[in-house]
C-alpha cells in the first residue's frame, strides 16, 4: 500500500506528517511524505523556529515523484493542515494528478478549520477546503466544530449529525467520519466518533479522557484511511477509534504533553482495548 501524505512536519512531538507517518509505516503502508513546513515543534507549545515551504516546493516534490513512474501504484492521497491558499492549490494539482495516473486511488481530506468553537486557520482556507478540496475528496473526517462550520447548521443530536453528514456527502465525499462527536444523547464521560457510507451509519463511543493532544486528529484520519482501503467504513471506524484511544491512554498515563507515537507503537497494530461500532 502506497499513501502520499501532504501535510506539515514537526522536529519535536507528533502533529502533521510526523504524527501520520509512523503509524502508516508500523501498519506496513509506504507513506510517500511531502511536508507543508518544517517546524522545530507545534506553535501550541508557545513559541516555535522554522519555515513554511513554498507552494512551488510542494509541486517540486510530486512532480518528482510523478517522474519516477510510480503514481499509477499510489493507492491514496492525504491531506491535513493547509497553510496558506497557494499550498491548497498545490495538493489539489497532487490528488489531480494521481487519480489520472490511478482512478481507482482515493483522496481523503482531513479539512482542519478549527475546533472547540473557533476557527484558526488563515482566511481563505475553510473555503477552499469546503468548495475544492471536499468536492475531490473520496473520504473526510471533520471534527464536529469543522462539520458544523462547513454544513452550516448546528450538530446537537444524533439525527442532526446524521442530516450534516448526507450534507457533506453531497458536496463530494461518500464516505464520512466525525471525530469528537458530543450530542445529547452522548453521555458526558464519553465522545462519540460517527460515520455514514453509502447511506448506512455507524457510532463508536470511547470513554472521554480528561485531556486532549495535538496530532491524535491526525494520526486517526491516517489510520482511518489505512483500514478504509482494506475494509469497509465501521470497521475502519472501530480499528482506528481503538488504536486512537489506547495511544492517548498511554500518553496521558505517561503525563507527556506530546503524543507517544513510538512507544505506544502497538495500539496501531493490536490495540489494548477494542470498542465496537453500533448501526444507527
Amino acid at each position: 500500500m502506497n499513501i502520499l501524505s501532504i501535510q506539515s512536519w514537526v522536529a519535536y512531538g507528533h502533529v502533521g506528517n510526523a504524527s501520520a507517518a509512523f503509524p502508516l509505516q508500523r501498519l506496513g503502508a509506504e507513506v510517500w511524505a511531502v511536508n507543508t513546513v518544517q517546524f522545530s515543534n507545534h506553535p501550541g507549545h508557545g513559541a516555535f523556529r522554522g519555515t513554511v515551504f513554498p507552494a512551488s516546493l510542494i509541486r517540486d516534490c510530486v512532480q518528482g515523484i510523478e517522474e519516477r513512474g510510480v503514481l499509477p501504484a499510489c493507492d491514496a492521497v492525504l491531506s491535513g493542515y493547509i497553510g496558506d491558499a497557494e499550498t491548497g492549490e498545490a495538493v489539489l494539482d497532487a490528488v489531480a494528478r494521481v487519480k489520472s495516473a490511478n482512478p481507482a486511488a482515493l483522496y481523503c481530506c482531513d479539512p482542519v478549520i478549527g475546533d472547540d468553537g473557533r476557527v484558526y486557520v488563515r482566511p481563505g482556507i475553510a473555503e477552499l477546503l469546503r468548495d475544492h478540496a471536499l468536492p475531490l475528496a473520496d473520504l473526510a473526517t471533520p471534527n464536529q466544530f469543522e462539520l458544523e462550520w462547513l454544513t452550516g447548521g448546528t450538530v446537537g443530536t444524533l439525527a442532526a449529525a446524521k442530516a450534516a453528514i448526507v450534507a457533506l456527502q453531497a458536496r463530494g465525499p461518500r464516505c464520512v467520519m466525525v471525530t469528537s462527536l458530543r450530542t445529547e444523547e452522548t453521555p458526558a464521560d464519553c465522545v462519540d466518533l460517527l460515520v455514514g457510507e453509502g447511506g448506512r451509519f455507524w457510532r463508536l463511543r470511547t470513554p472521554r479522557l480528561e485531556q486532549s493532544f495535538n496530532g491524535a486528529g491526525d494520526a486517526i484520519a491516517a489510520l482511518f484511511l489505512f483500514h478504509r482501503l482494506r475494509g469497509e467504513a465501521a470497521g475502519a471506524m472501530a480499528a482506528a477509534a481503538s488504536s486512537i484511544h489506547g495511544l492517548l491512554r498511554r500518553t496521558m498515563e505517561a503525563g507527556s504533553r506530546e503524543l507517544l507515537t513510538v512507544t505506544a507503537q502497538e495500539e496501531f497494530v493490536r490495540p489494548s482495548r477494542w470498542f465496537e461500532p453500533e448501526g444507527v
